[in-house]
């Protein structure tokens, strides 16, 4: 039998996308502050394509969220470096991972973490799991559930995209005393996850 190399065309093509990664380093992330050396080799190692529709694979490594079909979005290269610059994972670390996507999961994955990932309405409505110390939302909520607050270990860590009044912003906080406190840090164009939505108030 014999084997036959990887095609020509095959072979253009996973040259381009290596090629568009190197450009999402150059000319979005390290132009823009994230700077780590573990986020940058995690996100030029991680194939983005494989994680939006057919349709967008040309399209992956553009400065711009991309719709996944599901109602829910890949955020931009920079909000991934962002939340993970400010994340400072620590390889082995236990860290639960709300996406739809995936990629986050896998970049994740690929800096050495121990991941649990839960999609948007799974983490919304969570009861009960094992504890973590670091959580990484992969979008904008309105509000922390109480039971997805719970999975975080005394201590531990989250990073997550936030919607105050409309505008969308990068945030972190970390659990004392069993309560956890968001702290925006920067406006960044991050989607919304309608799971996480807070509930409607009457107004007069």
């Amino acid at each position: 039998m014999t084997l036959l190399d990887e095609s020509p065309v095959a072979a253009a093509s996973a040259d381009q996308a290596a090629q568009a990664r190197r450009t999402m380093i150059d000319s979005q992330l390290r132009v823009s502050g994230v700077n780590d050396p573990a986020v940058l080799a995690a996100m030029g190692a991680v194939a983005r394509e494989d994680f939006v529709p057919e349709q967008l694979k040309a399209t992956a490594y553009i400065d711009r969220a991309l719709p996944l079909g599901t109602g829910h979005w890949l955020p931009a290269p920079l909000v991934t470096g962002r939340m993970l610059t400010e994340a400072m994972l620590q390889p082995g670390e236990a860290v639960l991972v709300v996406s739809d996507s995936g990629y986050l999961p896998a970049v994740v994955t690929q800096m050495g973490a121990a991941v649990t990932t839960l999609a948007p309405a799974e983490a919304a409505a969570a009861r009960k799991g094992g504890a973590v110390s670091l959580i990484l939302v992969d979008g904008a909520i309105e509000q922390l559930p109480p039971g997805l607050a719970a999975r975080l270990a005394e201590g531990g860590r989250i990073v997550t995209g936030l919607v105050e009044r409309g505008v969308t912003r990068l945030a972190v906080g970390r659990k004392v005393a069993g309560e956890v406190a968001l702290l925006p840090l920067a406006d960044l164009g991050i989607p919304v996850l309608a799971e996480f939505a807070a509930p409607a108030r009457w107004s007069f």
